[in-house]
């Protein structure tokens, strides 16, 4: 407590043997190339940490090879052979699988950052990229035919006309998963589901489903149970993340722990209706004096 504090944090900092000198000293003799490559025991290829994430690297005869490390995936859990196998992969080059029948341009399958995907023709005029397409979940590399891979580009892909609207359900792969849509109606696909294989029958099954919000709650109520008595408004049972609830307007309350979704009576929601806005109002007032009192 007797050391001038910014005298001291200046000299400590900026003086000829502080901090700033001392880094600065050590960055000179600092090898970037060494400093962010990993050399993993029993991997036989280097990981080199990029400006766009971790990638391998390794020569072979006498030249240097390069091959994205898949996102998701740690370095540390690759084995030499995949590793290899990658590098190997990327080093021939695009494997042609077939011709666009439409087109005429080659389908080819590649990997990158993102995992392996197919993609129809060549780069394009100033690098500008050709349709591509990631393979789904349980879709192995080497079981990619020109058959799947022109399903993959061709997605979102009409599977039939929905019979109410006579309008296209289609299924596609988006950036959370593959789904099934209609009219703007969005499903994601359930356990089991595959999107190369999925009928009209098992999309209009899904689209039948309660669509439902990030947390989990049900966007449309699984039971309607009639109008409120004082405004007409409609009262519903939901599905949420703690369990199921009753819902006017903006109100919310959650069903008592034993009563079931289907027992529930329109007269008991009112109920646990107003006995929520009640615990609101007190809950109001409570905080309101608190803040008077404290000013």
């Amino acid at each position: 407590g007797n050391v001038e504090w910014r005298v001291y944090v200046e000299e400590f900092y900026g003086g000829e043997q502080g901090l700033a000198a001392r880094l600065a000293e050590r960055e000179e003799a600092i090898d970037p190339r060494q400093a962010s490559t990993v050399q993993l025991i029993d991997l036989q290829p280097r990981v080199r940490i990029g400006r766009y994430g971790p990638f391998l690297e390794m020569e072979r005869d006498g030249e240097r090879i390069t091959a994205p490390i898949p996102e998701g995936v740690a370095p540390a859990d690759l084995s030499n052979e995949a590793a290899v196998e990658l590098l190997e992969r990327r080093a021939q080059g695009p494997d042609e699988i077939g011709v666009d029948p439409e087109s005429g341009n080659g389908v080819y399958l590649l990997t990158g950052r993102y995992g392996p995907y197919v993609q129809l023709g060549e780069a394009g005029e100033e690098g500008a990229k050709p349709p591509r397409a990631s393979l789904p979940d349980g879709l192995a590399y080497e079981d990619v035919t020109l058959e799947v891979a022109l399903k993959l580009l061709a997605m979102p892909l009409e599977l039939g006309r929905h019979p109410e609207t006579d309008r296209p359900v289609k299924v596609g792969i988006g950036r959370y998963g593959p789904y099934v849509v209609h009219e703007r109606e969005y499903r994601s696909l359930q356990k089991g589901d595959e999107p190369l294989e999925i009928g009209l029958e098992r999309a209009l099954e899904l689209l039948a489903m309660p669509k439902r919000g990030r947390k989990g709650r049900s966007l449309k109520p699984v039971r309607e149970l009639g109008p409120h008595p004082k405004d007409e408004q409609p009262i519903g049972v939901y599905e949420g993340r703690y369990g199921p609830y009753v819902r006017h307007g903006k109100t919310n309350a959650s069903l008592p722990k034993g009563m079931a979704i289907e027992e529930v009576t329109l007269e008991e929601a009112v109920e646990l209706l107003d006995a929520r806005l009640l615990r609101d109002r007190e809950k109001k007032k409570k905080k309101g004096g608190g803040r008077r009192s404290r000013k």
